[in-house]
C-alpha cells in the first residue's frame, strides 16, 4: 500500500498526543482577543439565553464560524497572470444561511479554494480573501487533498453513505489505511485555520458535511466548551451499511463532540441513532419534541430539517431578460409537445438510465405521447471521476440513441439530451416550460431541483412573462422515494425507480392529470417551499445549536482519552476526582465510620468472567473489619449465597444481599429479611410474562432471586432487546397493578422486586442502627458504579439533613468512572477503588491483641 511522506500535517501521534501546533501563525487578524485554551470565566445565568425554535435569536454581537470543504468564492486567474480575482459564488448554500441570522450576527468562512495556488501566493491570497470577504482559506498540500478528497471522501465514504459497497477491487474502491490518514490529515489543517479566528468565548462553530465529519473532535480537544454544530448533507445509510466502515467509531466517536448534528430526514436521524446505540451502546430520548443523544454528561441535540432554496436568487433569475427570450425560444421549439424534465448531476446514483428506460417503456405502453411527449435530460458536469462513471455515461449514451432511433419522427424526438453546464437562468426557463419533473434518483441526500421547479412554475406576483400565467401556476412531479426532499413533497407521485414499469405509469399519470388537480397539488408544494427556504432552515439550525449550548459554561468540563477517543465529560461544578490523601486523612481523624461496597462494577471488575472476589479483596476487607471503629456492609443486587459464601473467611463483614432484601451483621449472624411482604405469589403471575418475552427475543434470559426476578438483555440485538424491555415493563406493571412490588427497567435489564427495598434504606438502616448504639458515623464511605447505588448517594444527603449523620460527618459518596451522578466524587476504575481500600486498610488500627484464654485485653 503506497504511503505518503509523514509529514507534520500527517503525523497521527499529533492527535494522539493531543498536540495541535497552530500552523501560519497569525498575520493580522479580526479584532478579536483569543483567551486561553479551555478556561472559560462563568457567565451570569441572563447571558446564556434559552431560544425556542419560533422567537427570533436574543444573541447580539456573537460570530459564527462556518467551515465546509469550500469556500463559497470564485477564484480566476487575472488575464495578466499576475494574481487572482475572487467574487462570491453565488450558487453556494453557504453564502445564502447567513440569510437566516440575525442582521448584526458576523460570519466567516473556512474552507478551501478550487484552484491550486502557488505557495508563495498563498500569504497574499490569504489574507485579501480574509479582508474583502471574511473567508479564511485553508491550501490543502497536493498529495493530501488527492488522497483526502478524491481518495477518502469521494471514493469511499460517499459511495457507502450513498449505499454502495466495496464488494471487489473493480466495483468501488477498497478502504485504504493512508487515504484515511490523508483525511484526518486535512480536517487538522482546517482545524488549525479555525483556531487562527477564533474567540471560543463567543463564537459559535457550524461545521458541514461529510469531508470533515472528523473536525469536531480536534477543536472539541482545544475549548472543551466550544459551541460547536454539524450538519450532514448527504444521506446517513443504515447501520447494517455504516458498521462496515473500518473507521466507524472514530467517526461517530468524532461526530459526537458536536452539540447538534442535523439531518435532512428522519430516516437519516434513525440510521445514526441506530449505529451509536449498536456500536456505542448509546440510548436516546425525545424530551419536548427535542431529540438528545447521552453522552458522558453532555446531551448532544439531534436536528431534523431539510434544506431549502434561496428564494430571492430564483425570483432575480425570474425577473431576468435572459429567461424570458429563452423560455419564448423553448416554447417555439417545442410547440405542441408535452414536455417531461430531468435535471441531475452526472453520477451513478442519480438513476438518469433508469428514467431513460421508464420514458421508453411509457411510449411503448401508452402509443398516444409517440411524437408528443419529450424528455428533456439536462445533465450537470461530474463532480467525481472513475470507471465507474464513465460506464454509466456510456449506458446513458446508447439509451438515449436506442429509444431516438425507435421513435423518431420528423420533427420529433423523444430524448433531449444536454450534456453541458447550463445557466440557473437557462436552467429556469426549462422549468418553465416543463409539464412534469422527473427525479429518479436511487440514493440522494436531498435533492433540490423539486423545489427550484415548483418557484419557477409560480412564477413572480404581479409580473406575468411571456409564459401564460394559468399554465405555468400548475406542477407536477414525478420522485424517487429514496431522495431526501421526498417525505416533504406529499403532492408528488412517488416510485421506486428500480422498478420500470410503476415510473412509466407515474410518468404518463403525471402528464395526463386533470388541470384542477395539478393545480392543487402545486398550491400545496409552493406553500411549503415558498416558507421553508434556506433562511427558514439556517436559523431553525441555529437557534436550536443556541438552545443545546445555553448551559455550557455553567458546568465543569474534563477532556478525557486519547485520539478519537476523546471526549468531553460535563460535570456538576462540585463533581471532583477523589483525592487518596484527603480520605486517609479523614479516616485516621475519625472515631465511628460506615463504609458502604457495591460489588459487581466496584470491588469486582464487571467485564470479570469470574465474580469471585480475590484474595487481595478479602484480604483488604478482613483488615478494614478489624478495625473496632469500621463498619464494614457489602451492599449488593446479588442473592445471598453466593455473597455468603464468598465472603465466607471475612467474618466480621455486614452483607446485605438483593438490594438489601436480606441483611446479615456479620457470619455469626442469621439472615435478616427486610421486605415488608414475604408473599411471593406475584412471582407465579411476573415469571410467565418474563418466560414469554424470553422465548421471543433470542440472547435474552431470567435470573431468579429469592426475593426479586430480572431479566436479562444485554447478549440480545439492541434496539430489539430495548423496545423488548419496554413492552414487557409495560405488560408487568398491568398484571402486577395490585400487588406490593416495583417493575423497573435498568442497563439492559428489567426486574421485578418488593416494594420498599433499594440500597438506599439498606444504608438508611445502617447509619440509624449505628447512632442508636451511641455510635453515629462521623466518617462515610459509599461507593458504587450503577442505577441502583444512587439511591445510596442520595440517602446520604437525606440522613444528614434528618440529623441520623451529623454536618460535620465526612462524606465520600463516590461512583466508579467519570459520569453523572448524585455522589460528589469519583474514581476511574475497580483497580483505583482497590488501590483507595488499601490505602485505608494500612491506616486502619490493628484488631486488639488477645490473652490465652482468648479475651481481648
Amino acid at each position: 500500500m503506497e504511503r505518503f511522506e509523514a509529514t507534520s500535517y500527517t503525523n497521527l501521534l499529533d492527535l494522539a498526543s493531543g498536540n495541535f501546533p497552530v500552523m501560519g501563525r497569525e498575520r493580522r487578524r479580526l479584532p478579536r482577543v483569543m483567551t486561553v485554551p479551555g478556561v472559560i470565566s462563568e457567565l451570569d445565568d441572563d447571558q446564556a439565553n434559552s431560544v425556542s425554535s419560533e422567537a427570533p435569536s436574543s444573541v447580539v454581537a456573537d460570530r459564527v464560524i462556518i467551515v465546509a470543504n469550500q469556500l463559497p468564492v470564485k477564484a480566476k486567474r487575472r488575464p495578466d497572470n499576475k494574481g487572482w480575482s475572487f467574487s462570491w459564488d453565488e450558487d453556494s448554500l453557504l453564502l445564502h444561511i447567513k440569510d437566516g441570522f440575525p442582521d448584526d450576527m458576523e460570519v466567516i468562512y473556512v474552507g478551501s479554494l478550487r484552484v491550486e495556488v502557488d505557495s508563495s501566493e498563498q500569504d497574499d491570497v490569504a489574507q485579501l480573501l480574509l479582508d474583502r470577504f471574511k473567508c479564511v482559506p485553508a491550501f490543502l498540500p497536493p498529495d493530501i487533498l488527492s488522497k483526502y478528497y478524491h481518495g477518502f471522501c469521494k471514493q469511499h465514504l460517499w459511495p457507502l453513505f450513498h449505499y454502495m459497497l466495496p464488494f471487489s477491487a473493480s466495483h468501488g474502491n477498497r478502504y485504504d489505511r493512508s487515504s484515511w490518514e490523508a483525511y484526518v490529515a486535512a480536517n487538522k489543517i482546517f482545524s488549525q485555520k479555525v483556531i487562527e479566528v477564533i474567540n471560543p468565548d463567543d463564537d459559535y462553530v457550524w461545521i458541514h458535511d461529510y469531508h470533515l465529519m472528523v473536525l469536531p473532535t480536534f477543536l472539541r480537544r482545544r475549548f472543551n466548551r466550544l459551541r460547536m454544530g454539524f450538519f450532514l448533507h448527504s444521506p446517513f445509510p443504515s447501520s447494517e451499511i455504516y458498521r462496515t466502515l473500518p473507521v466507524r467509531e472514530e467517526i461517530l466517536k468524532a461526530l459526537l463532540n458536536s452539540d447538534l448534528i442535523g439531518f435532512h430526514t428522519f430516516d437519516y436521524a434513525r440510521h445514526f441513532l441506530s449505529c451509536c446505540s449498536r456500536i456505542l451502546g448509546l440510548e436516546y430520548q425525545s424530551k419536548r419534541g427535542y431529540i438528545g443523544v447521552e453522552y458522558y454528561g453532555r446531551t448532544v441535540g439531534i436536528k431534523i430539517m431539510p434544506v431549502g432554496i434561496h428564494m430571492g436568487q430564483i425570483e432575480s433569475v425570474l425577473k431576468h431578460a435572459d429567461k424570458d427570450w429563452i423560455v419564448g425560444e423553448l416554447q417555439q421549439q417545442f410547440e405542441g409537445k408535452t414536455v417531461l424534465l430531468g435535471v441531475d448531476d452526472t453520477d451513478v446514483f442519480k438513476g438518469v438510465d433508469l428514467k431513460l428506460l421508464a420514458m421508453e417503456q411509457m411510449l411503448k405502453q401508452h402509443p398516444k405521447w409517440q411524437g408528443r411527449a419529450v424528455l428533456i435530460q439536462i445533465a450537470n458536469p461530474a463532480r467525481g471521476k472513475g470507471k465507474d462513471l464513465e460506464e454509466i455515461q456510456a449506458e446513458i449514451e446508447a439509451s438515449c440513441n436506442r429509444i431516438n432511433e425507435t421513435f423518431r419522427q420528423p420533427g420529433y424526438e423523444p430524448i433531449v439530451f444536454i450534456n453541458r453546464p447550463v445557466s440557473l437562468s437557462e436552467r429556469a426557463a426549462y422549468y418553465t416550460i416543463a409539464e412534469c419533473v422527473v427525479v429518479t434518483a436511487v440514493r440522494d441526500g436531498m435533492n433540490l431541483t423539486p423545489y427550484e421547479y415548483i418557484v419557477c412554475r409560480q412564477g413572480i406576483p404581479g409580473n406575468e412573462s411571456t409564459t401564460d400565467s394559468n399554465s405555468s401556476k400548475k406542477s407536477m412531479l414525478v420522485v424517487s422515494e429514496f431522495i431526501g426532499c421526498s417525505p416533504s413533497l406529499s403532492g408528488a407521485i412517488r416510485v421506486n425507480p428500480w422498478n420500470i414499469e410503476t415510473t412509466a405509469e407515474a410518468l404518463n399519470e403525471a402528464i395526463s392529470m386533470a388541470d384542477a388537480e395539478k393545480q392543487l397539488r402545486h398550491e400545496k408544494h409552493y406553500k411549503y417551499v415558498s416558507t421553508h427556504d434556506v433562511a427558514y432552515w439556517s436559523r431553525s439550525f441555529f437557534q436550536d445549536l443556541e438552545r443545546t449550548c445555553k448551559d455550557h459554561f455553567k458546568r465543569r468540563c474534563w477532556g478525557i482519552g486519547l485520539s478519537f477517543g476523546f471526549r468531553v465529560v460535563a460535570l456538576d461544578p462540585n463533581f471532583r476526582k477523589l483525592s487518596i490523601d484527603a480520605i486517609v486523612s479523614a479516616y485516621s481523624k475519625a472515631k465511628n465510620r460506615a463504609i458502604l461496597l457495591d460489588y459487581d462494577g466496584t470491588v469486582m471488575p464487571q467485564a470479570s468472567i469470574n465474580k469471585h472476589p480475590s484474595q487481595e479483596v478479602i484480604s483488604i476487607i478482613n483488615r478494614l473489619c478489624d478495625d473496632v471503629k469500621n463498619t464494614v456492609f457489602v451492599v449488593s443486587g446479588r442473592g445471598k449465597d453466593s455473597l455468603g459464601k464468598w465472603f465466607s473467611p471475612c467474618k466480621k463483614l455486614g452483607i446485605a444481599a438483593e438490594h438489601g432484601y436480606f441483611i446479615r451483621r456479620s457470619t455469626d449472624e442469621e439472615w435478616e429479611t427486610c421486605g415488608q411482604n414475604t408473599d411471593f405469589g406475584w412471582m407465579h403471575m411476573a415469571e410467565p410474562v418474563m418466560k414469554l418475552y424470553t422465548e421471543s427475543t433470542d440472547g435474552s434470559y431470567i435470573e431468579v432471586k429469592e426475593s426479586a426476578l430480572v431479566w436479562h438483555h444485554q447478549d440480545a440485538d439492541p434496539g430489539f432487546g430495548s423496545s423488548q424491555a419496554k413492552e414487557m415493563l409495560d405488560h408487568l406493571e398491568s398484571v402486577l397493578a395490585n400487588e406490593p412490588v416495583t417493575a423497573k427497567s435498568g442497563q439492559f435489564i428489567v426486574e421485578v422486586k418488593p416494594q420498599g427495598v433499594n440500597k438506599g434504606l439498606v444504608a438508611e438502616k445502617i447509619f440509624t442502627s449505628m447512632a442508636e448504639n451511641g455510635r453515629q458515623a462521623d466518617f462515610v464511605l459509599c461507593i458504587g458504579d450503577d442505577r441502583s447505588d444512587e439511591d445510596m448517594f442520595e440517602k446520604i444527603g437525606n440522613a444528614i439533613n434528618g440529623g441520623v449523620l451529623s454536618f460535620n460527618t465526612s462524606v465520600f459518596a463516590c461512583t466508579v468512572g467519570q459520569k453523572p451522578s448524585k455522589a460528589k466524587y469519583y474514581v476511574d476504575d475497580t483497580t483505583e477503588v482497590i488501590n483507595m481500600l488499601q490505602f485505608l486498610a494500612d491506616a486502619s488500627d490493628p484488631p486488639p491483641a488477645e490473652d490465652a484464654s482468648g479475651i481481648p485485653h
